[in-house]
């Protein structure tokens, strides 16, 4: 898994996502489920603040099976970044793209959701609908091989969700066991 990292990203679309996503690895589910965490510099700060060392500066996104973008407030800015978004680009064949939040703007900013039904946060239904079918106003979207996740807090049962899909419905229980996170119902 490639964790797409960039400064101002909001770090609990992140930590969500990656603390379920991350337990396929730790309870064995799958052989070989390793992760990165990769950005355009060695090191990003999020939008409070806190810096996270980065595995590899701005590596090529298809040697990855899942790549994971969080959102945050700079996406409006990257989303037109040129350089930027031939980074993401590169994740083209990449089986599974995931998004949380304002993701879903740098994936279609990439172009992956084109003619795909897709959610953010709702605050940037406006800003997604350009570059998607159908803005989605749900918590959780899947559309093929395009995961979508709403609203911040989002990201947990989007991981979640993510790891029901991979592996199946019990192993999602028990991943949520661990986090002792009762909230989660599979879509």
């Amino acid at each position: 898994m490639g964790f797409v990292l960039f400064d101002g990203m909001t770090a609990l679309d992140f930590i969500g996502f990656y603390e379920a996503v991350t337990w396929m690895g730790i309870l064995k589910a799958k052989e070989n489920v390793t992760w990165e965490l990769g950005a355009d510099k060695t090191e990003v700060t999020d939008d409070r603040g806190m810096t996270v060392k980065i595995h590899r500066v701005k590596p090529d996104l298809s040697e990855y099976d899942l790549i994971f973008i969080p959102g945050g407030l700079s996406t409006r800015r990257l989303r037109s970044d040129t350089e930027f978004i031939s980074w993401i680009k590169t994740a083209a064949p990449v089986p599974y793209k995931v998004s949380v939040c304002t993701g879903s703007l740098l994936l279609g900013a990439a172009g992956f959701l084109e003619g795909r039904r897709a959610t953010t946060n709702p605050s940037a239904y406006g800003l997604l609908a350009p570059y998607c079918a159908e803005v989605v106003k749900n918590r959780l979207v899947r559309d093929g091989d395009i995961f979508t996740g709403g609203g911040v807090s989002a990201s947990l049962d989007l991981g979640l969700y993510v790891v029901e899909s991979l592996t199946d419905a019990a192993f999602a229980k028990e991943v949520q066991a661990k986090m002792h996170y009762p909230y989660y119902t599979s879509p």
